[in-house]
């Protein structure tokens, strides 16, 4: 009888753990982070303890996250069941809302299994990062907890890391407040934006970018035009790389551009199996030439390595080799444009800038802004340097 009541008592009180209203945001949090990226607080997908087992949202497999971790996620449209995968080895785990277990691609249970939560499916990160080879720690931080998920040998350690996440999750948190302060729709990050981490040695900046000059370098698509708006208000510059076939179709924004002093370079793709990069670069100086009269000598090759940079510079090519890469983080809003500000003022020196298509005209508009106001010089990349 006394083990049937204790028992009893063990289900209530998980019963009040689960039903248990989300965090005030002045409570300590749970951050998580995936690789070198701190993924966004929300009182409906932070880390939990149920039964021993640390839990983590299923939904951190998903955009960079996924990338940094080599794990994707499936959910079904009545998220009555998860599936975990691995393109490498096409390993899976299937969690069943309705089981208290996983199975692997032989039928083979995993414990414990998956539980929903405010209408998240959470996954216990030890079964997952024993089944996929991942590692993972809890870091005790400022404002709380953080769980760290990573790829085995990743080469830093918990403190290490969780000094150079420090600007990260400072920024993190200051979203999440706004978000908890703000109407549905206002404020805060929007959904699946993750912050990476500083790298290891690199502070959080205490001054601007004084007298610093930073060259943005742009993929020259369909928002070319209203980029080149937002620079011709402000008075900057920057690069624009197109591949031959957008320059066959924008030349009316070819000429735009070239009249407006920014620059051109010519877009190559190493892994095109039908086109060397010499013949695309020659391609689209053709095309540049039909549209605006003129060539260019400045490249940029996306997956190339040192035989194609070689190529290129015979060719007569000074190919971009940008002092950071922006691709993967979105320059759209005022969070984004401050972000790309401090980091630029913590790198030192100038810098060259590839953003590829991660940024839109209000985002250009907001980090012009900044950067102004931060005292840096926002110039065009040339072809014999940063201008």
């Amino acid at each position: 009888m006394k083990r049937r009541a204790a028992a009893l008592l063990v289900c209530l009180l998980l019963a009040f753990q689960l039903s248990l209203p989300p965090a005030r945001a002045e409570d300590k949090v749970f951050f998580t982070a995936a690789g070198s990226y701190i993924l966004p607080l929300s009182d409906g997908t932070m880390p939990f303890w149920s039964g021993g087992y640390l839990y983590i949202a299923s939904s951190i497999f998903t955009g960079a996250a996924r990338e940094a971790l080599g794990v994707s996620r499936v959910l079904d449209s009545g998220q009555e069941w998860v599936v975990l995968y691995s393109g490498n080895g096409g390993r899976s785990l299937t969690f069943n809302l309705s089981d208290s277990y996983a199975l692997d691609n032989s039928d083979n249970p995993y414990y414990p299994g998956a539980i929903r939560r405010n209408g998240t499916v959470f996954v216990p990160a030890s079964t997952v990062s024993r089944y996929f080879d991942l590692s993972y720690s809890v870091i005790q931080v400022d404002r709380g907890s953080m769980v760290w998920l990573r790829q085995a040998g990743y080469g830093l350690s918990d403190k290490l890391f969780a000094d150079a996440a420090q600007y990260s999750m400072n920024s993190v948190y200051s979203d999440y407040l706004r978000a908890k302060g703000a109407a549905p729709g206002e404020g805060g990050s929007p959904e699946g934006t993750v912050r990476p981490a500083l790298p290891a040695g690199e502070q959080e900046p205490s001054a601007g970018l004084e007298g610093k000059r930073v060259a943005l370098c742009l993929r020259g698509g369909s928002d070319a035009s209203s980029m080149a708006d937002v620079l011709a208000a402000q008075g900057a510059g920057a690069a624009f790389f197109f591949t031959p076939e957008e320059m066959e179709r924008q030349g009316g924004t070819l000429r735009r551009l070239a009249a407006q002093g920014q620059s051109v370079g010519v877009l190559a793709d190493a892994g095109d199996s039908e086109r060397s990069v010499a013949e695309q670069l020659e391609a689209g100086n053709a095309a540049l030439c039909r549209a605006s009269c003129g060539k260019t000598r400045l490249a940029y090759i996306q997956g190339g390595g040192p035989q194609d940079l070689q190529s290129a510079a015979e060719a007569g090519f000074r190919c971009l080799r940008p002092d950071m890469d922006r691709s993967g983080n979105p320059l759209r809003s005022a969070s984004g444009a401050q972000e790309l500000v401090r980091r630029l003022a913590a790198r030192g020196g100038n810098a060259a800038v590839w953003l590829g298509d991660a940024a839109n005209p209000a985002g250009l508009r907001a980090f012009l802004a900044a950067a102004g106001e931060a005292g840096g010089i926002c110039a065009a990349y040339r072809e014999t340097g940063l201008g």
